[in-house]
């Protein structure tokens, strides 16, 4: 039997984020991309919602909610702050690697803090030589005595200029590729560890750079899960966070056709208005549905995810059409918007830079398109 019905709780927080979306976060977006800065206590006030938490189990601060649900909140911020959607989107990739693998004090001491807002704690895995591919991680984490001392540079990490804390993914074992990767928490005070922020095109408020680690030493405890087993561990969370990013990227895509078809009925031109014009409409009603679809693929994988079923195909479609299919009504919607959709008085041009970067981050439309030929021909299909 076929059910595309959301529960009762999942349709009243639903409503509930829409409406704290559009009317809370959504007036001030523009402002933190202007400032440059990510509004922290909105990144709380999410916590205090329950988004933060929703992959955190309910002994730890969090509602150990469904992935389906936690689609729906990415979903439904991304029309109102596309950059605090990462409130959903990088707290469940890092709480579910800390849940799954990490010891039991790391646990007590992280995730009540990520799920209340307190802390930010980002994933670190790209490098200057290594992104798609990270068996190519250069970093080391050398194991001396009671402690790691960790070398390296990770680059392209979000929340890199104000996360508290980084999953650090480093070789500890230098012959066995990515079987020798393993990951730690980092805290980002710590001596040795220098974080620099990017000008980037958009995601602005989100702090991406590099992260410079000289000789950080870290207590052994900090090693999440077992050594020489990082890559492994999150891996899986890939499939979670591009399924989440596709729906990020919707949202707001959404968000932009919501706004244009209020302006094209109202706005005139040789005397009716211009969503009469096949022109305009047309248009937007393709744009909306390749967001559809895209939309309930993203849930159907959240939905076999919470089956505890195989979803890399469907993770990898989402990652790649998402902000493809995303940008590109955005970018529409601008057009049609005319010439003062141009401006930075309106948000249509800030999310369409935001929305441009999520085409490369957690794997560019190539590198997922490699994933679904694997997944779909098999081991004949060797890229490399």
């Amino acid at each position: 039997m076929l059910n595309f019905s959301f529960s009762q709780e999942q349709d009243y927080f639903r409503d509930m984020l829409r409406n704290f979306s559009v009317n809370v976060l959504l007036p001030q977006y523009t402002k933190w991309d202007r400032e440059k800065t990510l509004p922290r206590h909105l990144w709380k006030k999410l916590g205090e919602l329950g988004v933060n938490g929703l992959r955190i189990p309910e002994e730890y601060g969090g509602s150990g909610a469904e992935c389906v649900t936690a689609g729906i909140a990415a979903e439904e911020i991304g029309r109102g702050d596309f950059n605090l959607t990462y409130a959903v989107m990088l707290n469940a990739l890092a709480s579910e690697i800390i849940t799954n693998h990490a010891a039991e004090q790391l646990k007590k001491t992280w995730l009540p803090q990520i799920a209340s807002g307190e802390k930010i704690v980002g994933v670190a895995i790209t490098e200057p030589s290594a992104g798609t591919d990270a068996a190519g991680i250069r970093s080391t984490a050398v194991h001396k005595g009671d402690c790691y001392v960790l070398n390296g540079e990770k680059s392209g990490i979000s929340a890199a200029t104000f996360g508290d804390a980084f999953i650090i993914f480093a070789k500890t074992d230098q012959n066995s590729g990515s079987k020798g990767i393993s990951a730690f928490i980092v805290p980002s005070e710590l001596p040795g560890v220098e974080c620099k922020g990017y000008d980037d095109m958009g995601n602005i408020p989100i702090g991406r750079g590099s992260i410079y680690l000289t000789e950080v030493e870290i207590p052994e405890e900090n090693l999440i899960g077992l050594e020489n087993n990082g890559f492994f561990q999150v891996m899986n969370g890939f499939d979670l966070s591009r399924l989440l990013i596709g729906l990020q990227c919707v949202g707001a895509a959404f968000q932009s056709i919501d706004e244009t078809i209020e302006h094209v009925k109202t706005r005139h031109a040789f005397g009716k208005p211009l969503a009469r014009f096949q022109g305009v409409s047309f248009p937007i009603v393709t744009h909306y549905t390749q967001l559809e679809l895209i939309k309930w693929q993203a849930y159907r994988g959240l939905w076999l995810r919470d089956q505890g079923k195989k979803h890399t195909r469907e993770a990898s479609s989402v990652k790649w059409l998402g902000p493809k299919y995303s940008q590109e009504a955005i970018h529409e919607c601008m057009l049609l918007n005319g010439h003062y959709a141009y401006t930075k008085d309106m948000p249509l041009e800030q999310r369409l830079r935001d929305v441009i970067g999520l085409e490369i981050g957690d794997g560019t439309a190539q590198a997922n398109q490699i994933v679904i030929a694997k997944e779909l021909i098999g081991k004949e299909f060797r890229p490399y």
